[in-house]
């Protein structure tokens, strides 16, 4: 890479600017913050571009993709699985390919706008008087600009979706917001010890019962239901962009109102999807019955381990295509996210989500540096007591890949991943620590003006 070091001290600089406004509580309008955020990004994006240095699969996965999209093809089979997502991004690229636009500019134009469409984004999710400050922090985040401006990898475009959701689904209003306020479980099991389980089974799914009585239109249903269905369109369009941000769906859904725009929401999330495969026919030259070898490459997921926390210590920190431990780490991440869910059911969703996004990172069994942005705008957003040290400790490993072993040839670079890959086990208990651990249950709002106008109603009606 030919312009490291102006590299690093932009990212190092960015830190310390980041540092400063926390220690003095800068609060900049937010425009400012996105045009530091842009500054920095054209800089680096540029640099990218000219760099005789560029990523392998920005060249030899996401270009094939958007080439065929130019020419006709199917992205995905054209690009031999080197593209093993939905056709949405490639269709971006070929769009700036047919404009003329060089590769190495146009693939990361994607992820660069994407990225600085974020930093007010964070503004919004962070909501509150240091809305403004959380935007700025994001705007010099390391790893942001590392990944969208000189990898190019489509992580910010995922999130910039999934963010979106987020805010709309939210909504107005305090930004505090609880997780579940009721608990549904012991409500089962009071009307289980009190009526049995022949009488009980009515009152939850028959009519009339709990179910039933969610399911019913309320006040402002139509508003409720165009929100859900707006954040589902996001989170669809995050999807389109990659599989991963399926890990925001529960603390999105938390965010809605009610059962009713949860259900509007999921509806939609699941739509977009499916029309953009369905319609890969239409806009992307694919027959019919190449669809199935579509979905099938999509699905495809190689058992590559050894480049992050603790699966490189079994494989000497080098790759290695070990379906049992691939497996083990698999079911894993499954048990500690339904973990995260049952103890921050309660919390704030956005912490909630935060949560599962670092658990994940630290017991996946495989992993890329790009997936490390994934928790980026949420912990930034509302930063927890460690977040600072998890920010620039995966930033600090990041950055060595990026930056320093570029600056050799092959072996050479194989010989150091040796070390790299094994080093990021010391930011496993990090991440573990930047977890909202202080904020596994939110205040639920003000019921009383509530309870109190439902029984001035009853009152009047009975009179």
């Amino acid at each position: 890479m030919d312009y490291a070091v102006l590299t690093g001290i932009v990212l190092v600089t960015g830190v310390m600017l980041a540092l400063i406004a926390q220690w003095r509580d800068w609060r900049p309008p937010l425009i400012v913050a996105i045009a530091v955020g842009v500054a920095v990004r054209v800089l680096i994006m540029y640099t990218s571009a000219i760099d005789s240095w560029q990523p392998v699969d920005f060249v030899e996965s996401f270009k094939p993709a958007g080439e065929a999209v130019l020419r006709g093809e199917d992205p995905v089979l054209a690009s031999e699985g080197g593209w093993h997502f939905l056709p949405t991004i490639p269709y971006v690229y070929g769009i700036l390919l047919w404009l003329g636009i060089p590769w190495e500019y146009a693939g990361r134009l994607v992820t660069v706008v994407a990225d600085i469409a974020l930093i007010p984004l964070v503004a919004k999710l962070a909501g509150g008087p240091k809305a403004s400050l959380r935007a700025l922090q994001y705007a010099l985040n390391p790893l942001a600009l590392l990944i969208a401006c000189v990898h190019g990898q489509v992580e910010p475009v995922a999130l910039v979706f999934g963010v979106a959701a987020f805010v709309v689904a939210r909504g107005p209003g305090d930004p505090e917001r609880p997780g579940m306020t009721t608990d549904v479980v012991a409500k089962v099991r009071r009307g289980l010890a009190a009526y049995g389980m022949r009488a009980s089974i009515p009152r939850v799914i028959g009519r009339g019962g709990m179910l039933h009585r969610a399911l019913l239109p309320g006040a402002d249903d139509l508003a409720n239901l165009k929100r859900g269905a707006l954040a589902g369109l996001l989170m669809g369009l995050a999807l389109c962009a990659k599989s991963w941000p399926i890990w925001l769906i529960p603390g999105m859904l938390l965010l809605l109102p009610n059962l009713r725009s949860r259900v509007a929401a999921l509806f939609t999330t699941g739509l977009v999807p499916i029309f953009f495969l369905v319609t890969l026919p239409v806009f992307a030259g694919t027959s019919l019955d190449q669809i199935p070898a579509v979905i099938h490459t999509i699905q495809d997921i190689r058992p590559i381990i050894g480049e992050w926390g603790w699966t490189p210590w079994f494989t000497g920190g080098d790759w290695a295509l070990i379906p049992e431990l691939a497996s083990f780490g698999t079911n894993l991440i499954y048990a500690c996210v339904i973990a995260v869910l049952i103890v921050w059911r309660r919390a704030d969703p956005i912490d909630l989500t935060t949560a599962i996004l670092l658990i994940f990172m630290v017991v996946t069994p495989r992993l890329g540096a790009q997936y490390l942005l994934w928790f980026m705008p949420f912990l930034v957003a509302r930063p927890t007591r460690f977040a600072w040290p998890a920010i620039i400790g995966v930033s600090l490993w990041a950055g060595y890949g990026y930056l320093y072993m570029t600056q050799f040839d092959v072996t050479t670079w194989w010989y150091l991943h040796q070390d790299w890959s094994r080093a990021s086990i010391v930011l496993l208990p990090v991440l573990l620590l930047a977890m909202p651990w202080g904020r596994r249950v939110a205040p639920a709002p003000d019921l009383a003006p509530a309870v109190e106008t439902t029984e001035k109603a009853r009152i009047i009606s009975a009179a």
